[in-house]
């Protein structure tokens, strides 16, 4: 069974100050509640990503579902073929 693609839910990562706790980050890109899991992964084959911080931080936050630091932006989006 092969997994379905990742959808680009957006080209930007979203930058915001999370409280110490566990979030569930939409990997499948089809939340409409990005950069969280809304439920919307159900049969597409791609299961949100579980994290936690131990503290306070500021983050930036895959929108673009390329990285290679999930759930974490690492400029992957620089890179998406723009067709």
């Amino acid at each position: 069974m092969s997994e379905t693609k990742a959808v680009v839910a957006d080209t930007r990562p979203i930058v915001m100050e999370l409280e110490a706790g566990e979030y569930h980050w939409c990997a499948c890109g089809r939340s409409q509640a990005q950069p969280y899991c809304d439920g919307s992964h159900a049969g597409c084959g791609i299961e949100p990503m579980a994290f936690s911080l131990p503290e306070k931080k500021k983050v930036a936050l895959c929108t673009c579902k390329a990285t290679n630091n999930a759930p974490f932006c690492d400029g992957a989006h620089k890179h998406l073929n723009k067709d």
